[in-house]
């Protein structure tokens, strides 16, 4: 799978391990109510919500941003081997779907010069590691590993399979950098706080020749929260924070040109936020 959007001078790259139906909008939204969805089912179906089953169609899928100076790749998915009891689907995986379209799209793990994830749950950082020999070792051998240092701190307090297999072999090998939650890695990328689903959470900033992106990471699942930005998700460390970050957010990007990158979101996953009423929706690339 190849597919290729410019920010200016930067190559975007979507890099994607999987997209299906999930989860029925109340299984991942507790605030969700059977009349609030279907008002919304004409624009969510088909892409988006499964008429069929009425799950929410999300993917699982990454980011690469060529610059004139760096290939990154952004939030690394779920990749092979992994502890995730809570998630059967996703336990002791061995699918290379994502390393084939890695491929696909002109490139090998060692090309990597920065991995960056949003937030460290084991849809974005997955692939950090791969087991060889028995061993947790980087899956990208030339990459320094960009962590927001809150982040970093806030998963090892938690503790769990996701830090042990995913993070802390990074952290071992000496390849990760702690850095602040508002870091400029260079003028065209940045990372930007936007704390709710994880308290060290981010999103990242793209600016060049006078056009800009913005990566979600987890601070929105479904075009479903644009039109209910105080719907939380199930798994939101700080539910009140992410629905106030999530609206600040829509408020920021609407109207302004701004080509939002949403991790989750269907296919395309491109598109930028435009008012709806007292709220927003998303119109995807492409659409009118």
């Amino acid at each position: 799978m190849s597919e290729a959007r410019s920010i200016g001078e930067i190559e975007v790259r979507r890099i994607l391990e999987m997209e299906e139906p999930f989860v029925t909008p109340a299984e991942m939204f507790p605030a969700a109510t059977a009349e609030a969805v279907a008002a919304c089912r004409r624009w969510l179906e088909p892409r988006a919500l499964c008429p069929a089953s009425g799950r929410l169609i999300l993917a699982i899928q990454s980011f690469v941003l060529r610059t004139r100076h760096h290939t990154i790749l952004i939030d690394p998915c779920v990749g092979n081997d992994k502890t995730v009891d809570f998630h059967p689907p996703w336990h002791r995986r061995r699918d290379f779907t994502w390393l084939r379209n890695l491929k696909a799209n002109g490139l090998d793990p060692a090309d990597i010069d920065f991995v960056m994830c949003t937030h460290l749950h084991i849809d974005h950082c997955g692939w950090n590691t791969s087991l060889i020999d028995g061993r947790w070792q980087p899956t990208f051998p030339n990459a320094r590993y960009l962590f927001a240092r809150s982040e970093v701190a806030h998963a090892q307090a938690t503790g769990g399979a996701t830090f042990e297999e995913n993070v802390l072999p990074i952290l071992d090998a000496g390849r990760a950098d702690l850095v602040d939650g508002d870091f400029a890695l260079d003028d065209h990328v940045r990372l930007e706080p936007t704390p709710g689903h994880t308290p060290g959470h981010v999103s990242i900033r793209l600016k060049s020749a006078g056009q800009r992106g913005v990566i979600t990471g987890d601070l929105i699942h479904s075009p479903l929260q644009c039109a209910y930005p105080e719907w939380g998700y199930v798994y939101d460390a700080l539910p009140d924070a992410a629905g106030r970050t999530r609206r600040r957010f829509l408020e920021d990007q609407c109207g302004d040109g701004t080509l939002v990158l949403a991790n989750h979101f269907p296919s395309p996953s491109f598109g930028r936020v435009v008012e709806s009423g007292a709220a927003f929706r998303f119109r995807y690339d492409g659409e009118d």
